[in-house]
């Protein structure tokens, strides 16, 4: 049941996620007016998740841990945070490199790395929720939500640049199912480890947690100030706090 659970909130999380790019290919103008709006939510989701679920999971799991050092959570936290910045730092780093031997202009990604950097993130999203799941299914629930909601929008940034960059709507949408995969890859990766790393999920809660905080803030927080469409402002921000209350809600409810 457990791994029925695992696989079943993974699809939902990770490749359910790539409606929002099979939209744009059909209501292109329609999916880029509301991806800003998709954002903010993704955003709200991914701070609640953090900060009502996760952090007092980790800080609970490390207080009745044999070590009692619950101070550990803020340092794997900064771990995770730093962590998801030179993964993010690598892949740009190979962006430049890549242009100056194909030579694309600076700044563009190929395509291939593209689809590494979507295929290895979906990677993590699997870990993560299958991780979540082997601490409670109420918190494996919550994460996967977390998941689908940032990744709606960012499937749309993906079909959007490779369309743009002349692949066809047919070898966009395989590109990205197969990309989408790798998260079940994740996911039943960790179930089968699981035993190993029993002792060590307190930790790997932490470094969630600092992952979404830095998605949150460093990715998705800075792209909503950048709109500047008349009135977006007001709708954003009612978004973003709705996402961190809905997560609230559902924390509160799954919970009983």
């Amino acid at each position: 049941m457990l791994l029925f659970n695992i696989i079943l909130f993974t699809f939902l999380g990770s490749v359910v996620s790539l409606v929002g790019g099979i939209i744009l290919l059909y209501k292109q103008k329609f999916t880029l007016k509301i991806s800003h709006l998709l954002v903010s939510f993704a955003a709200g989701t991914l701070l609640g998740t953090a900060f009502f679920d996760l952090l007092p999971e980790a800080l609970k799991a490390f207080d009745s841990g044999p070590t009692h050092k619950s101070g550990n959570i803020f340092l794997w936290v900064l771990v995770g945070i730093l962590s998801f910045f030179l993964f993010e730092r690598f892949i740009h780093w190979f962006h430049y490199h890549g242009d100056e031997e194909t030579g694309q202009a600076k700044g563009e990604p190929a395509i291939p790395l593209i689809i590494f950097g979507d295929s290895l993130h979906n990677f993590i999203d699997g870990v993560v929720i299958a991780g979540t799941f082997l601490v409670s299914v109420p918190l494996g629930i919550i994460t996967a939500l977390a998941v689908g909601a940032h990744e709606i929008p960012q499937e749309i940034g993906d079909f959007a640049i490779l369309l743009d960059k002349g692949l066809s709507a047919k070898k966009v949408l395989i590109f990205n199912i197969a990309s989408a995969l790798t998260a079940m890859v994740g996911a039943i990766l960790m179930f089968v480890l699981r035993e190993k790393i029993a002792g060590f999920l307190p930790v790997f809660l932490s470094l969630t947690a600092g992952f979404f905080i830095y998605i949150a803030s460093s990715d998705l927080i800075p792209e909503i100030h950048h709109e500047k469409r008349k009135g977006f402002a007001l709708y954003e921000t009612i978004l973003l706090l709705l996402g961190v209350l809905v997560v609230m809600m559902l924390v509160s409810f799954l919970e009983k």
